[in-house]
């Protein structure tokens, strides 16, 4: 344990000699020339000149120093009634093997590669084999529907797509093959390999020039050596949702990576190599990136790979199980999956059946911590629960309670203080810094640590509009939020379009231009409304074309099913409201946070520059016919 203050002080006002000291836990074949290379500012780098390998960190070095024999990854599958385990040397071969046969198929370094899997050893496996090769991976979440899968093909235009038959959703099978294959019918780039893992229940139908088999093309294949990269060199992309509707390819470097996932292990997580730690998500995040694969694997930790759910695999006590079986240390996971056990289990009584003995953290993040859910999983487990609060461009932790350096006392609501690092700052429009208590908009002032995205894919323009620009000399986050007094963060909520659902990012521009697709819909908006499940579900406004014949009933069936096949079941999108007009400004800016403060029942002012006043009644009346509003309120037009 050290001092939070000193360490995060230095973070700041040192940074290369900080990060120099922390990348002594990572091995290189070539040590740096800069460690932090400032010369193109804001486009900043870390580790310039220095050469390893992710994949090596991640396994090689541990077998070549006594740690063969240790777990590697559990794979722990309710719905299959699967569990498997992997030591480092068989993880080693596994990937070696599979490497070779990448290679075979034409791809090395600074190639793409595409993972379309679901939750299953083979996904990690193949993740790695990219990192030995040097190759570029962009996992995409295995629920994502042709239309999201082929936008990310033609961004990322990969040499090979990896994928599995299919995987299992409760009983229902859902196929992968069929999705993948109307996904390349769709994009314009054609990739000239797939490789398809075969699963035992469910066999995939082979294209006869392009597709091969994983298990054959592995065993007829030359393993393949780890390839030495540049620390700058991309590892790997990972889609996010952007406002405009076209996903932002987020680029993760090797060298401050490997260095800031290795360090936060430790620091943040307080997870120590030999332990066994849980991220209960899914490889197509980057909580999966970042801390079921690379974070974990780099540490020399064990890692479960959990293909289930927290209820209903088979009750929810499947967490218990797991944490119990498998000595789990340490817990991370989103407060969806713990209002979805806390609902079916209000009392706690499972967590009674199991021996928790060896667990001592619970660590939630993907959305933001409701206090109920923070209090309730603290009295019941009687074990640290820490939220912490990060995004997929940073790639690790932001704010947290840095366990592994000080442990703070908890106020529910706040995700504790930055991490070493992040030189967290709260803004107001001008870009006037803040103090205490003051709401405004959260930046981290430049140059971020190591690990977080030096830029977008192909998109440095982009990169500098969506982050750069707002506030230069800081980094965007497009969150709200306070410090308090004690220099805890409170953040907030997006301020920008895009919502958070069970703690995924889901863009309401994009489902805005879908349903504008639906051929009776002349107009419509999208908003996140509260729930008490998911954070946040999706809400559609559809004002009706002139002479339109269906019923209301019918078009909100429609559109449910039109946004499920163009995004895919993870949007939860369910419900529209018909309405004659949309509440706008009167340059015709469409009011969407007042028409959310309705959905959600808080107080809010009108807007002097409202068209029509009147027309808040009726998106109240027609949120309550789709069982929303919660309660009515008196609007004040200023």
């Amino acid at each position: 344990m050290g001092n939070y203050q000193e360490i995060f002080d230095r973070s700041i006002k040192d940074p290369a000699g900080f990060w120099g000291e922390a990348a002594g836990a990572i091995d290189w074949y070539k040590k740096w020339d800069k460690v932090l290379d400032d010369s193109n500012v804001p486009f900043y780098r870390w580790f310039t000149g220095g050469e390893l390998n992710t994949c090596y960190n991640a396994i090689d070095r541990h077998v070549e120093r006594g740690r063969a024999d240790q777990v590697a990854i559990i794979y722990d599958s309710p719905v299959t009634n699967t569990i498997q385990k992997f030591t480092y040397a068989e993880l080693l071969d596994m990937t070696a093997g599979f490497a070779g046969g990448l290679r075979k198929l034409g791809v090395g370094k600074g190639d793409t590669v595409i993972i379309y899997m679901p939750m299953i050893p083979q996904a990690v496996v193949a993740m790695l084999a990219c990192a030995r090769l040097g190759a570029v991976h962009s996992v995409v979440f295995g629920g994502f529907a042709p239309h999201e899968l082929a936008i990310r093909i033609d961004d990322a235009k990969p040499k090979v797509i990896i994928t599995a038959s299919g995987a299992l959703e409760g009983v229902r099978i859902l196929e992968y093959k069929p999705m993948l294959d109307r996904a390349i019918e769709l994009a314009k780039h054609k990739p000239q390999n797939c490789v398809i893992f075969q699963r035992q229940f469910v066999k995939a139908a082979m294209h006869k020039d392009r597709d091969h088999d994983w298990m054959t093309l592995a065993s007829a294949s030359e393993p393949a050596e780890c390839v030495p990269v540049k620390a700058t060199d991309p590892l790997y992309i990972l889609y996010t949702s952007g406002t405009t509707g076209v996903p932002k390819g987020i680029v993760r470097d090797n060298g401050g990576h490997a260095v800031a996932l290795r360090w936060s292990l430790e620091n943040i997580y307080d997870t120590k190599p030999g332990e066994v730690f849980w991220a209960a998500s899914d490889v197509g995040w980057v909580v999966g990136h970042s801390y079921i694969v690379y974070g974990p694997l780099l540490t020399g930790c064990t890692t479960v790979i959990y293909e289930g759910k927290p209820v209903g695999t088979p009750n929810p006590g499947a967490f218990w199980r797991v944490i119990s079986q498998h000595g789990v240390k340490a817990l991370f996971t989103a407060p969806t999956a713990f209002r979805a056990i806390k609902r079916e289990d209000p009392v706690g009584e499972h967590i009674k059946k199991y021996d928790l003995s060896g667990f001592k953290y619970l660590f939630l993040a993907g959305e933001r911590l409701d206090p109920d859910t923070y209090h309730w999983a603290h009295d019941r487990l009687k074990r640290p629960v820490i939220d912490h609060w990060w995004q997929t461009e940073t790639g690790w932790p932001i704010t947290a309670n840095s366990i592994g350096i000080e442990h703070f006392p908890v106020k529910p609501g706040s995700s504790t203080k930055p991490v070493p690092g992040f030189d967290v700052q709260i803004l107001d429009t001008e870009g006037k810094v803040l103090g205490p208590k003051q709401e405004g908009l959260v930046t981290i002032k430049l140059p971020l640590p190591p690990g977080t995205l030096p830029t977008l894919w192909n998109a440095d323009e982009r990169f500098l509009q969506s982050y750069i620009n707002t506030f230069p000399g800081y980094y965007f986050t497009a969150d709200g939020g306070y410090k308090d007094e004690d220099g805890y963060v409170y953040v907030m909520g997006r301020v920008d379009d895009v919502i958070n659902v069970a703690g995924h990012r889901l863009s309401t521009g994009e489902m805005e231009e879908i349903i504008s697709t639906h051929p009776d819909v002349a107009e419509c908006a999208v908003i996140g409304v509260g729930d008490n499940l998911k954070g946040q579900l999706p809400v559609g406004f559809a004002v009706l074309k002139a002479g339109a014949k269906k019923s209301p009933e019918e078009i909100r069936t429609e559109l449910a099913k039109l946004i499920r096949g163009e995004i895919g079941p993870i949007a939860c999108y369910k419900e529209t409201a018909v309405v004659a007009r949309l509440p706008k400004t009167r340059s015709g800016k469409i009011l969407r946070g007042t028409m959310r403060k309705i959905a959600d029942g808080e107080e809010f002012k009108v807007p002097s520059t409202i068209d029509d006043p009147a027309i808040l009644g009726e998106i109240e009346e027609a949120l309550k016919g789709v069982g929303y509003a919660k309660q009515k309120k008196d609007y004040l037009v200023l």
